[in-house]
């Protein structure tokens, strides 16, 4: 974050799609920042059991340490996500999208008069349509070529941006390797 000019103390609200590793794993040193540098209060939005995922990830992170030391100083709110809702006043939306046997939540989140439709990891499901629908930008997953077991490929990822032409994508969660085809396929991969 450091190294793009983001303050981690200005970010008040995280949304959590689900509670995969490739997901969660980078929290505790963002976690950390917060514990001992800046004490301001966070808050995590996500599935339900999102405070015992996140506390049992903290615990491992650092040991007894957590609980006696550390946690004291967390000022840390859980939010199970509702269908809609506000969290560190950030007005939100939740759809529930296919992922592996948990799934996962989409969320649509309303800024200064924009929407933000950010997917996490889900397949090429109806679902993912009414995410995206009228959003002005979407975060979607664009894991490789071909079918990619509950993950949306890059032929999906580019139907989908054909079906939503007014809306401006930004693909992520890219593993492949071959950047070169994702350009291909994606037409364009923005940064």
């Amino acid at each position: 974050m450091h190294r793009l000019g983001v303050d981690p103390g200005d970010i008040s609200v995280v949304f959590l799609t689900h509670f995969h590793g490739d997901h969660t794993l980078g929290l505790p040193p963002f976690v950390l920042h917060r514990v001992f540098v800046d004490r301001r209060p966070l808050t995590f939005v996500g599935p339900r059991g999102v405070e015992e995922h996140l506390e049992r990830l903290w615990e491992v992170s650092w040991g007894p340490d957590w609980k006696r030391v550390m946690r004291p100083q967390f000022k840390v709110r859980y939010v199970t996500a509702k269908p809609a809702g506000t969290a560190a006043g950030v007005r939100y939306e939740t759809v529930k999208l296919d992922h592996g046997t948990m799934g996962g939540n989409g969320y649509r989140i309303h800024l200064d008069g924009k929407v933000v439709a950010y997917s996490g990891d889900t397949e090429p499901t109806a679902p993912l349509d009414k995410l995206v629908e009228d959003a002005d930008v979407a975060i979607v997953e664009a894991t490789g070529p071909g079918d990619v077991f509950s993950h949306t490929s890059w032929e999906a990822a580019t139907r989908l941006r054909k079906r939503h032409p007014d809306t401006r994508f930004f693909f992520n969660h890219v593993y492949s390797g071959k950047l070169a085809g994702a350009v291909k396929d994606l037409q364009v991969i923005e940064v």
